[in-house]
């Protein structure tokens, strides 16, 4: 189903875009929440005319969002561990782990703006991106320790 977001929604696409969903998605969150309208052409027509209010919006986000970016650039996030003899991490560092690290500086952000490929199972120094708004991922620094 063919639907014009009416909002940001991460997982989608930014406000004014069109999209392509389930039908469920749509009838069942989107549409209901007020998230989305369907894609005819009378809301084309309507979207066009508030294009500009979008845009506004949009740009808005964007601010924010590197403003954000900007005070996450020279985060670094200490996380110590239990380890071995031989320095041997036992477990690995989460996604979880590092969301916990970041609440602890106040810093606040989802689990779903981490973008740990897979967990980090060694002592050392990492990059990790954070991706706060489209295109806008700054790094932070996670530094493994032992305890």
């Amino acid at each position: 189903m063919k639907l014009i977001l009416k909002e940001t929604i991460n997982s989608l696409g930014i406000i004014g875009s069109e999209v392509t969903v389930k039908d469920g998605y749509a009838r069942n969150y989107l549409l209901p929440q007020k998230k989305a309208m369907l894609a005819t052409p009378q809301n084309r027509i309507l979207l066009e005319k508030e294009k500009s209010k979008f845009d506004l919006q949009i740009a808005k986000e964007r601010e924010a969002a590197e403003m954000m970016a900007g005070s996450l650039k020279n985060v670094v996030c200490k996380i110590s561990g239990k380890v071995s003899d031989e320095d041997h991490l036992y477990g690995s560092v989460t996604v979880r782990d590092i969301i916990s690290a970041l609440e602890a500086q106040d810093i606040k952000i989802e689990k779903r703006m981490v973008l740990l490929k897979e967990p980090i199972k060694a002592l050392g120094t990492y990059k990790v991106p954070i991706r706060i708004y489209q295109n806008v991922e700054p790094e932070i620094t996670v530094e493994v320790v032992p305890e």
